[in-house]
């Protein structure tokens, strides 16, 4: 059930040892990342049999491959001296350890020991296979989980599907991936994308055509979401909070609305969208209100990726729209803003080279579109070790400019707590208080 957490009483706060203690960051590796359900990639990743790829979280590394009965995750370590098995992604027949050659089929089975008779037989009574985690799909993720026992991964989503499955998220592909080496904890990476109270303050650029901006924002258990249910305004009109509408053509507002989205974050709308809006301007009368202009856009849309090869999703009517809102955090540590077209996902985790280091983490973008048969591309991931020098777009380096100043500034004798908002940051709020009922057995309420 749906809950807003604003409550009489102390308002909600953050203790800053979520994010800057070491002692913490040590409780998520042992209480936390082992307990949950998380994406290990996508399943375009593995489209044959043998493809592989490794998902590596705190201290733990997991490979998961596609075995010939569908999808198979193990402990990415050998049995004998605890050399990983693989690394980054690519097709295997079987894993064969570098080390010794000790060699595992795509069943986990130990198919092969060097010079096995040196141990007279004692291995034959030895756990020599490696080590099963379980494995699920769910919107095109392939998700696992390390904790052989406890609920599956439908009963853990919670009521995601009732919201998401409507976007059909499966259908979609990677537009463009990016890696990045952020110099904070995973939490304020992920952060910056849980609430739309940062929009007006960090993205003001924006603010000429989001329309109303104000968040309502709503815990779904676990899991989290906000959306711009309270006095809704069309996009393409300014925000309530500038002077005065610059956009005298809603035609143009709606424009220029899709053209800022696609040239300055490049996600969830689609380059697709952004053409196919532009039409308006030939097809629309000048004085059409932004409601129609938005919704004809809209519907130029869907009638591009028909022409392209592309279905729409039938299910996704504007009231499905409405319901899911903006903006979805998946515990513990992806987000989401999803779209007919296309969607933005966010996945953030500890830095695996130093898994205890509170000040360092590992943030990834994917951009995901709806693609015609045969016509996704080939997309490698982006790497970013200088986020600071180097360029990801324009909204993205907005967010992104205010992690370190985040991170550094918790670490202030006077930051007591953080204070969230009880109405626009919802997700924020029942994320940390879902995380210390893992990390310490009881939220610090």
């Amino acid at each position: 059930m749906a809950t807003q957490l604003k409550e009489s009483g102390p308002l909600p706060r953050v203790a800053p040892e979520n994010y800057l203690s070491r002692e913490f960051a040590r409780a998520e590796n042992e209480h936390l990342w082992g307990k949950v359900w998380l994406i290990a990639g996508r399943e375009e990743e593995l489209k044959n049999v043998g493809d592989f790829l490794t998902f590596n979280v705190a201290t733990e590394s997991i490979v998961v491959a596609r075995g010939k009965e569908g999808y198979v995750a193990y402990h990415n370590v050998c049995p004998h001296r605890g050399r990983r098995l693989a690394d980054g992604c690519g097709r295997a027949s079987q894993f064969r350890c570098k080390y010794h050659g000790w060699t595992f089929n795509l069943e986990g089975k130990n198919v092969q020991v060097q010079d096995r008779d040196d141990w007279d037989g004692a291995l034959d009574d030895e756990r020599l296979d490696l080590w099963p985690v379980r494995v699920d799909t769910w919107g095109g993720f392939v998700w696992i989980n390390m904790d052989m026992e406890g609920e599956s991964l439908a009963e853990y989503l919670e009521a995601i599907p009732e919201f998401l499955d409507p976007f059909e998220l499966h259908e979609m592909r990677f537009r463009w991936k990016a890696e990045l080496h952020l110099p904070v904890n995973w939490k304020v990476a992920l952060e910056a994308f849980m609430e739309g109270y940062h929009v007006a303050a960090t993205h003001p650029q924006l603010l000429t055509v989001a329309g109303n901006d104000y968040t309502q924002s709503f815990a779904q258990g676990k899991h989290a979401h906000f959306g711009y249910w309270k006095d809704v305004q069309p996009l393409g009109t300014s925000s309530p909070r500038l002077a005065s509408n610059d956009q005298t053509d809603a035609r143009a507002g709606v424009v220029e609305f899709f053209r800022q989205i696609e040239e300055d974050l490049n996600a969830i709308q689609t380059d697709r969208d952004f053409e196919a809006a532009k039409k308006i301007m030939d097809i629309l009368p000048e004085g059409t209100d932004a409601m129609t202009a938005m919704v004809t856009a809209m519907e130029l849309g869907r009638e591009a990726a028909l022409a392209d090869g592309t279905q729409y999703p039938e299910k996704l009517t504007f009231e499905a729209m409405a319901k899911a809102g903006s903006d979805w955090h998946i515990f513990p540590n992806c987000v989401t803003l999803p779209y007919y077209d296309g969607a933005i996902w966010y996945r953030a985790r500890p830095d695996s080279s130093d898994p205890e280091n509170p000040d360092k983490c590992l943030f990834e973008v994917w951009s995901l579109k709806r693609y015609g048969p045969g016509k996704e591309p080939e997309v490698q991931t982006r790497v970013i070790k200088d986020p600071v020098n180097e360029s990801l777009c324009l909204i993205l380096d907005q967010d992104i400019a205010n992690m370190a100043q985040v991170q550094a500034g918790m670490k202030s004798s006077k930051f007591k707590y953080a204070r969230p908002n009880p109405v626009q940051e919802v997700e924020l709020i029942n994320f940390h208080r879902t995380l210390e009922r893992y990390v310490l057995g009881q939220s610090r309420g």
